[in-house]
């Protein structure tokens, strides 16, 4: 394991291409009760949720998809593309993800979802469909060692794992249960759905007609019009002492101040949106891209990797991008915006999620 791997191991560990941790066990329905992790309530109270105008939204939306994804079409932002200045040579930024070099790059228009997935949104998916995510097919995912329910614990549902120092594998931890036995997503409706594997962000882009962004049509829109810059907002990370994304503050892993307002996810529409209009590009949850990953592919000057690259023709794990609630600067700044990782395709945790593009 070189040293980026070993690093990004804070940001979502992976299952590794098999299924080892706790002991695979039947999916589970949603469960009531007390809710062993943080609790968080909807800006705007359980009714409410993100808005986005139809202003830059696109036309022609297939007349026969779900209400569900219907939603979701009606929201996208449609973007001009065009040339930008992918990735960074920046000495703070990790060399072996590949983050580098700055290369000019040549996008087609697209539009892409200011928002990532909330549980309302999957909800409706799983509603229509019925899809068993890995989660619930493995029978455990991982979550955050200060997250994991008091009930798995006390059922001794937990497992630790070689080599992961504040992840736990936590039987039945799905979308529906972010912490395990007796949590659930009352209240969080509209943060986003996490514990979803690549797979199961792609079985949502079969149903809904849409797809997920490769990575370059991802930083692009994470960039908002802004050029070189250190975070999707600006090179400060908190401008006049206002936090700008949802990250973690205090002393990494064991003691989380939340100066931002959160310990975990935040509602998917929180802090300013960026100059295109999307909201948590940076921190609250990773976002799987299309792109399998490689820290060497992008480097040579052809037109593959510079006029809409779609990454390798293979890999054994896909890109992630954007950080999460769990980065922070002791560790991981991830949270940059030209900062990369990745999981495999298989892979869940309670700080991975998505948005969609078209």
């Amino acid at each position: 394991m070189s040293n980026a791997d070993s690093n990004r191991s804070c940001c979502a560990p992976g299952r590794g291409g098999d299924s080892e941790g706790p002991p695979p066990v039947e999916p589970a329905g949603p469960q009531g009760g007390p809710q062993g992790g943080p609790q968080a309530e909807p800006q705007g109270g359980p009714q409410a949720g993100p808005q986005a105008g139809p202003q830059g939204a696109p036309a022609n939306i297939p007349a026969d998809i779900p209400p569900g994804a219907r939603r979701v079409h009606e929201r996208l932002k449609s973007l001009p593309g065009g040339i930008f200045r992918m990735g960074t040579d920046s000495a703070e930024g990790f060399r072996d993800d590949g983050e580098g070099p700055v290369r000019s790059v040549t996008l087609s228009p697209f539009s892409i979802d200011p928002f990532t997935i909330s549980n309302r949104d999957f909800a409706a998916f799983i509603d229509d469909t019925g899809h068993i995510t890995d989660a619930e097919r493995f029978g455990w995912s991982y979550v955050f060692h200060l997250f994991v329910s008091r009930l798995a614990r006390k059922r001794r549902e937990v497992k630790e794992l070689p080599g992961l120092r504040w992840w736990l594998g936590v039987e039945r931890a799905c979308w529906r249960r972010p912490e395990g036995r007796g949590s659930d997503i009352k209240g969080r409706e509209h943060h986003p759905a996490v514990h979803v594997s690549y797979n199961d962000a792609a079985a949502f882009c079969a149903w809904a007609a849409l797809r997920l962004p490769t990575e370059a049509q991802w930083e692009y829109a994470a960039r908002g019009g802004l050029d070189q810059r250190r975070y999707v907002w600006g090179d400060e990370l908190t401008p006049g002492g206002r936090h700008m994304a949802n990250i973690w503050q205090g002393t990494f892993p064991t003691h989380n101040t939340e100066d931002d307002g959160w310990a975990g996810t935040a509602p998917v529409d929180s802090y300013p949106p960026n100059g295109f209009g999307l909201y948590c590009a940076a921190g609250n949850v990773w976002e799987w891209c299309a792109d399998w990953f490689s820290p060497r592919w992008h480097v040579d000057e052809r037109p593959e990797t510079r006029i809409d690259p779609a990454g390798p023709p293979r890999g054994g794990a896909r890109v992630t991008r954007g950080g999460s609630f769990l980065c922070h600067d002791s560790y991981c700044n991830r949270y940059r915006v030209a900062a990369r990782s990745s999981n495999t395709p298989d892979s869940s945790t309670g700080n991975t999620g998505f948005r969609v593009s078209l």
